[in-house]
């Protein structure tokens, strides 16, 4: 069978798979993003993206990747003074701290091992030493299929009084619970490719009233004062990726139909599902189970089985997409991402393929173990 990226069973950790309705949306013609469509277009964007956050607030909108998103938070909110606290056990945790090095000079990086979620009483310590002006995390550290304990790393930079919590929520958010005011989250980073199930090319921004008063001039395209203003009025400061914009109304659009609560809801259970196939089919998880990623699953690949004999047969032979490992786990892990408009026939292919690969491969897993244990999970 050839790869067909049309048909294909698409389950890698990110960008998602998109629904018709939001490749419709995107598809219009031309607009005039100074015209009264498309300021109709941001308006309801805007009422819609506390449907996503879980909450109101100050709610940015710009043209560029995930990681646009974060220079745009770290660009503008870094304190000048004070030391910056960064948490990483990932590939994105090192992403922030390499952003965060470039505009902040007093940095400490407190690290766990990557499958290890990071210790509040870690951060506990290294708060207590005082002069902290900032903490930036990963809630969920897909290289590594983790979510990091939010609340109580939250808890911990609340008890220290004023640094900002500013959080890399790219495959959070639409997919892991988030409690942004009750966690005193000041600064949060969505992707739509993630939870959303929106294409990727934009960033969301959550802003507190208290990051707001301390937003000051750092990158200027992510300049996210600049872009508070214009938004009062539907507005723009640079020309916007219009189709993108279309597109993630629509996804919201859907999300709301659905609802938050919902779509979490199923998310957990596919990720539970998945969790348990991985278990039948004698595999196991990379990280730590007890924080296991609800958007993602990462799992160890067999011994002497590396992409070419696992990952590779599901794309060539099965027509399924799932993701390899980054940075040093790459060979050594494969990842199932169930977010977005994932659904159970998804699983129950991927599952099907899988045992059937192991089984020529001469690993004998229970004949159907993994269909069985997925079944198992469905409503």
């Amino acid at each position: 069978m050839t790869f067909d990226p049309e048909t294909a069973t698409f389950l890698i950790a990110g960008p998602v798979r998109i629904h018709p309705r939001v490749l419709r949306a995107m598809s219009m013609s031309s607009l005039n993003h100074r015209g009264d469509y498309f300021h109709g277009v941001v308006r309801e964007i805007r009422e819609l993206l506390p449907v996503a956050f879980g909450t109101t607030g100050h709610q940015v909108i710009l043209t560029g990747s995930g990681s646009s998103g974060l220079e745009a938070m770290y660009s503008s909110l870094l304190p000048r003074e004070g030391r910056v606290l960064v948490l990483s056990n990932g590939n994105f945790g090192e992403r922030s701290d390499q952003i965060v090095r470039r505009y902040a000079t007093h940095v400490t990086t407190l690290t766990a091992p990557w499958g290890q979620p990071i210790a509040p009483e870690a951060v506990r310590l290294e708060l207590e030493k005082g002069d902290v002006s900032a903490v930036c995390v990963v809630h969920n550290e897909t290289s590594v299929g983790l979510t990091n304990d939010l609340a109580a790393i939250s808890s911990e930079v609340r008890r220290a009084g004023s640094p900002l919590l500013l959080v890399d929520g790219i495959s959070a958010v639409a997919g892991i619970p988030i409690q942004i005011r009750e966690w005193g989250i000041d600064a949060l980073v969505g992707g739509p490719q993630k939870g959303l199930a929106a294409p990727a090319g934009l960033a969301l921004v959550h802003l507190s009233d208290r990051a707001v008063a301390a937003l000051h001039p750092g990158s200027f395209y992510l300049d996210l004062k600049a872009h508070l203003k214009p938004l009062e009025k539907n507005d723009t400061p640079w020309t916007p990726a219009v189709p993108l914009f279309l597109a993630l109304r629509e996804a919201l659009l859907l999300l709301k139909e659905e609802g938050l609560d919902h779509r979490l809801a199923k998310t957990h259970r596919l990720a539970e599902a998945t969790r348990a196939g991985v278990d039948a089919l004698g595999l196991t998880l990379f990280p730590v189970r007890s924080h296991a990623s609800d958007t993602v699953t990462a799992i160890r690949n067999p011994e002497g089985m590396g992409d070419p004999e696992l990952r590779k047969v599901l794309e060539r032979e099965y027509n399924i997409l799932v993701q390899g490992g980054q940075g040093a786990l790459a060979g050594q892990i494969f990842r199932i991402g169930h977010m977005g408009i994932a659904d159970w026939p998804d699983l129950l292919v991927t599952f099907a393929a899988l045992e059937r690969i192991l089984g020529k491969a001469g690993r004998r897993p229970t004949p159907g173990a993994g269909v069985r244990a997925v079944v198992d999970h469905m409503p």
